[in-house]
């Protein structure tokens, strides 16, 4: 059985340490956990896929980050998962979420996109939302500032004192979701 794991996030080293990419930081620490290297796709996305478990019952897993900008990323995404004959229910998604206080996970499957460009490209492109998504909370930005400047902006100083403990916690959650379902998941890591 495999598994895309995809974090979203935009291209280039200017964007790689912003809160609006800590979905592909998590899929950069599962491939340093495992021990695997990122290479490009010709789908325009950088992967790389590990086994997860033992003997007959461990599952394939492939690590994916679009090469394409956010509101872009549906079309890399679906071009991959079409290669690998990988299902929409198959698909977990890592994403920063505004609506969630910083460094909390939520799980869920399926829903609307909250006004995440990501997420809503990935949905266009697939034609459905019935994707798993684990929310990595990165809180609202406080008094005027808007929440677009707010995504692209680093981790505070204060964040990036957890930020490792709250990238680790993110892998967790995927590869608890992976072996033991939505439910436990959900009672484990939705706290």
């Amino acid at each position: 059985m495999t598994w895309l794991v995809v974090g979203l996030g935009n291209p280039g080293d200017e964007y790689a340490a912003t809160r609006h990419n800590v979905g592909q930081m998590v899929i950069d620490h599962l491939a340093k956990r495992h021990n695997v290297k990122l290479s490009t796709h010709k789908s325009r996305t950088d992967i790389a896929a590990y086994k997860l478990g033992v003997g007959v019952d461990a599952h394939s897993v492939i690590l994916a980050k679009s090469k394409s900008f956010m509101n872009e990323s549906g079309g890399p995404i679906k071009a991959l998962a079409s290669f690998y004959s990988v299902e929409p229910t198959k698909i977990i998604v890592l994403h920063d979420e505004l609506d969630i206080p910083y460094a909390a996970i939520r799980t869920k499957v399926a829903g609307g996109d909250n006004g995440h460009n990501g997420l809503k490209s990935l949905t266009s492109s697939f034609g459905t939302a019935d994707y798993f998504r684990v929310r990595l909370g990165i809180g609202r930005p406080m008094g005027q500032q808007d929440p677009g400047d707010f995504v692209l902006k680093q981790f505070s100083k204060e964040e990036k004192k957890s930020i490792d403990e709250f990238i680790d916690r993110g892998a967790d959650c995927v590869e608890f979701l992976i072996e033991k379902g939505l439910d436990l998941t959900q009672s484990k890591f939705n706290s």
